[in-house]
């Protein structure tokens, strides 16, 4: 196992359609992971969406700190965590703008707009998590 540049965290998040497992907790201190479409903004932040109603949404809003694992699952093994601060984001023409970007990531170019549409309503929200630590491993199986 090796430790990975920041070149390289970079690159295995932006890469393919991997999602990521965000971490919270809930409200009677429970933990819960769910996955998560996502990409990085220019400035390192990450960003995904959620609905209002969420259990995700209520907990990054009660608490803000978050952990985001994203992992390739075949050999040699990889992945990167980032844990961060969750800025929660009521703003339907950034939550429209950042579902059709997502759209083109995990749906490919010709259902972007179709994804941006659906999910770029009033009610969805955008998540931007600003990273306090980033860790990535490579090659974890050696």
């Amino acid at each position: 196992m090796r430790e990975m540049s920041p070149a390289e965290i970079r690159e295995f998040l932006t890469e393919g359609t991997r999602t990521g497992k965000v971490g919270v907790v809930r409200a009677d201190g429970r933990p819960m992971v769910v996955p998560i479409w996502f990409d990085l903004d220019e400035d390192e932040t990450l960003v995904f969406t959620t609905w209002h109603e969420s259990v995700k949404a209520r907990a990054l809003q009660r608490e803000p700190r978050v952990s985001i694992c994203v992992d390739r699952e075949e050999p040699p093994y990889d992945y990167v965590r980032v844990d961060g601060i969750a800025e929660v984001i009521d703003s339907p023409e950034l939550v429209r703008r950042w579902a059709t970007r997502l759209g083109v990531r995990y749906m490919g170019e010709a259902r972007a707009d179709e994804f941006g549409a659906k999910n770029g309503v009033p009610g969805e929200l955008l998540v931007r998590v600003t990273p306090t630590r980033v860790v990535g491993r490579a090659e974890v199986a050696g």
